[in-house]
């Protein structure tokens, strides 16, 4: 043993060129028996995949998530470097060739294009968390995820791996480091019930002594730990262990370093956490996609098993609050930690919905729902908190700002009517008295009310009304827009009709987004229920729904709050206004710009829920298709996200929050660069930051 204090590197130079070779095929012993053969070309890497992983990542994040995959239902990610782009392609093309020529592959891609690269190293990079909740609904867990068998055994050991798990009955999911022989298998182990276990505990032995077998390790990467440690007597001789043991206790006679791993270990199935999850029974609002009839909410808050991709400080959008503070118990998978400990009612959280301590953990969650993308499990943070809230504010006082905020809607009917007395007391000192009143910052400047009619007169031909019944398209005017964008409505309208469509509008629906969002779902629940009855028409004619959180409300949280088939069938209808524009370009459409061309740039702030739930190249891929190439996107959360920035307590944070990915982006814009801003939180936001800048929606850049 030695303690390293100061060590000299040497450097060696990266090579300047890459390129990826993605090659497919029927499963992942084909795969592993071609691992020789590319070794040969000294790769840079070589990295595998299975079908189950690649479905799970497109019914999570879209179609478009998952791009330049050649056929097959398993690949191997080939990385080859060298010195030039010549030489690189053309060893990578070598290989393909020999490969459908006399190895297994049935296709092979060469990928020169970048982004198809990152979409595809995004999809290996999280298959843990995508391998442990697949889309079909089901569990997989770790516990034998780290084998390893030098590569040219490897084929052989996977094909009697899978035949042992059908021996157990178990399904595994496979992934890993083909080109080191490590696999990372995620199986089906069902944890929670007695026989479950007893499975868990049958086969981990002879996993264990099948990989000895072929010469391989327990664990190749992560170490032994308390999850293998059981079995180190099936690869290692008493002699071995003794010395193991000895070592052990030269250095730590206390046993205080690691108790019960590689020496003295508990039992495999001793401290398995899902055995001590109570059967309790958690109510819940939300249609949470319950695997074997679990408890639905049990198994959506187990979902996080420690990845840490919300701990990222670039990429994505995910965490947002995690970013601002650095702080582990502001990010997601810090919550759904202290989730975790309320369903097993651990002592510190044994309040259970009325823990002040979970409600402390979910104080400064945005509920931006870019963790349900972003997270390789899905675990959607937004959606748990409004369930916590729903259940922990029950016949209890609620802060201020759920009444001034959380009913919004109410609020801007009455404000409607009055909106020049309204504008006038919120534009001085009496609007920041009442602010405070309310719960809110008065550090942020507050939005000026439309009346009440306001949006109607924006509308031209045909106006709103029974007898457009027949109209192509339901133009759904939400209460944001209504509220403060009226504006909005009509140069949608006109967007739409020059696209050659004819409009229905509607007004008269809440998606019920400030409910849900603060836990009322009582009311969230009402009012999304009369919205499905009345958009359901009996027809498959699309809803455009102008404020993206609206939209993002329709199509996710209309199913899981009502759950029935009306509900669904409205959802599914449901677009985005930058859909509905993806949409309308794909059938031949183009804007007739105001000045003949488009923009020569575009700053985008996408929606974080419009991220989340229409796909995260929402907005870019609609401006792509209206010929606006150079777009400059601030990816990330621009920290007011609903009502989280307006209230007091969270305002230092929401600010935090924009510096991420707004900031830079508006610092980087010139003045006359189109800021778009779909999000009226967004909106506000760059308003706030820079008052004199202006902002539009994409129906305005678009309004013939």
């Amino acid at each position: 043993m030695a303690v390293v204090v100061a060590a000299t590197m040497s450097l060696v130079a990266k090579p300047a060129k890459a390129l990826l070779l993605c090659l497919g095929y029927d499963n992942v012993v084909n795969a592993a028996r071609d691992v020789p053969t590319i070794l040969t070309f000294a790769p840079a890497a070589i990295e595998g995949i299975d079908q189950a992983i690649v479905a799970t990542m497109r019914h999570r994040r879209g179609e478009s998530s998952v791009r330049g995959l050649p056929e097959g239902n398993a690949w191997l990610y080939v990385d080859l470097d060298g010195d030039d782009d010549a030489s690189v392609l053309a060893a990578a093309e070598e290989l393909r060739l020999t490969l459908l020529r006399d190895g297994h592959a049935v296709d092979g891609k060469v990928l020169p294009d970048a982004g198809e690269r990152a979409s595809l190293w995004r999809v290996r990079e999280d298959g843990a968390g995508l391998a442990s909740r697949l889309y079909t609904g089901g569990e997989s867990w770790p516990g034998w995820e780290d084998s390893a068998v030098a590569p040219e055994k490897l084929a052989d050991y996977l094909a009697d791996f899978q035949e042992l798990l059908a021996a157990h009955a178990l399904h595994g999911v496979m992934y890993g480091h083909f080109g080191a022989g490590c696999m990372h298998i995620r199986i089906d182990f069902d944890l929670r019930s007695d026989a479950g276990r007893a499975v868990f505990a049958a086969f981990m032995p002879d996993a264990a002594r099948l990989v000895v077998r072929h010469g391989g390790s327990l664990s190749g990467e992560h170490g032994d730990g308390r999850a293998r440690s059981a079995l180190l007597p099936i690869m290692y001789n008493p002699r071995m262990l003794a010395a193991f043991a000895t070592f052990k206790t030269i250095w730590d006679p206390g046993n205080l370093l690691n108790p019960g791993s590689i020496v003295d270990p508990v039992p495999l199935d001793a401290d398995l956490a899902l055995a001590g999850v109570p059967e309790r029974g958690w109510r819940t609002s939300f249609e949470l996609e319950p695997a074997g009839g679990q408890d639905p909410f049990v198994h959506a808050v187990q979902g996080c098993v420690g990845i840490g991709r919300c701990r990222s400080h670039s990429g994505g959008v995910m965490c947002p609050s995690h970013r601002a503070t650095g702080d582990e118990k502001d990010s997601t998978r810090g919550r759904a930690r202290v989730l975790q400990e309320m369903v097993r009612s651990a002592p510190s959280v044994a309040d259970g919905w009325k823990s002040t301590d979970v409600r402390e953990a979910l104080d400064l969650c945005l509920s931006c729902k870019a963790c349900s993308t972003d997270c390789p499990v899905g675990v959607d943070m937004a959606t748990y908190k409004s369930e916590f809230f729903d259940h922990y504010y029950a016949h209890k006082l609620r802060p201020r700002s759920h009444y001034s905020l959380g009913w919004l809607p109410r609020w801007l009917k009455l404000a409607g009517r009055i909106t020049p007395l309204i504008n006038a007391v919120m534009a001085g000192l009496a609007g920041k008295i009442l602010a405070r009143a309310a719960g809110l910052t008065d550090q942020r400047p507050f939005p000026v009310f439309a009346p009440s009619t306001a949006w109607r007169k924006e509308l031209t031909w045909p106006k709103p009304g029974s007898e457009n019944a027949g109209a192509d398209v339901v133009l759904f005017v939400d209460t944001f827009t209504r509220g403060f964008r009226p504006e909005v409505a009509g140069a949608a309208q006109r967007v739409l009709a020059s696209a050659g469509k004819t409009t229905e509008c509607t007004a008269q629906a809440c998606c019920g987004l400030t409910w849900t969002s603060t836990g009322q779902l009582g009311t969230a629940k009402q009012l999304l229920r009369k919205a499905a009855a009345l958009l359901d028409d009996g027809t498959d004619r699309p809803i455009v729904v102008l404020e993206p959180s609206c939209a993002a409300a329709l199509k996710k949280d209309l199913p899981e709050l009502v759950q029935t088939d009306v509900a669904r069938r409205v959802a599914a209808r449901v677009r985005s206004f930058a859909t509905a524009v993806t949409e309308l370009s794909a059938a031949g459409w183009q804007p007739t710009w105001a000045n003949g061309t488009p923009p020569n740039s575009v700053t985008v702030q996408t929606h974080c829920h419009e991220y989340s739930v229409f796909g995260e190249d929402t907005q870019l891929a609609a401006l792509a298709a209206v010929g606006i190439a150079n777009v400059r996107q601030a990816t990330g959360c621009c920290g007011v996200a609903g009502n989280f920035g307006f209230e007091a307590n969270h305002y230092d944070i929401s600010m935090k929050v924009a510096q991420q990915a707004l900031i830079p982006a508006l610092q980087a814009s010139a003045a006359e660069t189109p800021i778009l801003t779909d999000g009226f939180s967004c909106q506000m936001q760059v308003k706030a930051l820079e008052p004199g800048r202006a902002t539009s929606h994409l129906a305005q850049l678009l309004d013939p």
